[in-house]
């Protein structure tokens, strides 16, 4: 079973707001999230324009954009909590996440559009919506036997977010980038070994 189309947009989101928003490791250096004026350019830069982000009224403002940062905080705990094996702490944080979001089902469609379920409310802000729809995506693998999808990079000093969509269930890295660097420091440090 894997996810469906609409959830894995919704992770996405989650992943892409994790990974910009929140400080960290990013491929062996120390990554600082951006603030101030910043911070808004990275929050509108990690929603795409398109898609089920279409529905909401795109104004992100200094407010909206520390909103989907601090929503941003909470899904890393999420997916450091998976990785850590502690699913009770995962399935708690996304709890605090769909309170504080007031995540609601509903069906709405854009004009010439079939209908669609969303997550948030006919007047949420963007950043509210997106936080509501984010937090039901990893509700919804969590509770839905694939919280193991949740994934947190194994690179050295890297702790960036991704979202496991291989057959096998073995992705360990955010990126091809990381997985390069951890083989090459595997292999250099056989062949020291073995001199």
């Amino acid at each position: 079973m894997m996810f469906d189309s609409h959830v894995m947009m919704l992770l996405d989101h989650a992943v892409s707001l994790v990974n910009a928003l929140t400080d960290g490791e990013s491929r062996g250096r120390a990554y600082t999230a951006p603030r101030g004026a910043a911070l808004t350019e990275a929050a509108d830069a990690a929603v795409p324009h398109a898609g089920l982000t279409a529905s909401l009224p795109r104004n992100i403002d200094a407010a909206q954009a520390e909103r989907l940062a601090r929503t941003a905080r909470c899904m890393r705990e999420v997916f450091q909590a998976v990785q850590d094996g502690r699913t009770d702490a995962a399935a708690a944080a996304v709890n605090g996440l769909l309170r504080d979001t007031r995540a609601r089902p509903r069906l709405d469609r854009a004009e010439g559009e079939p209908w669609q379920l969303h997550f948030h409310g006919a007047n949420d802000s963007f950043a509210q919506g997106v936080s509501a729809s984010c937090a039901t995506a990893l509700a919804l693998a969590v509770g839905g036997g694939l919280a193991s999808r949740l994934g947190v990079c194994q690179a050295d000093r890297c702790d960036r977010a991704y979202i496991d969509t291989s057959r096998n269930a073995a992705r360990q890295f955010c990126s091809t980038a990381c997985q390069n660097r951890t083989k090459a420091a595997t292999f250099r440090a056989r062949r020291s070994a073995a001199r």
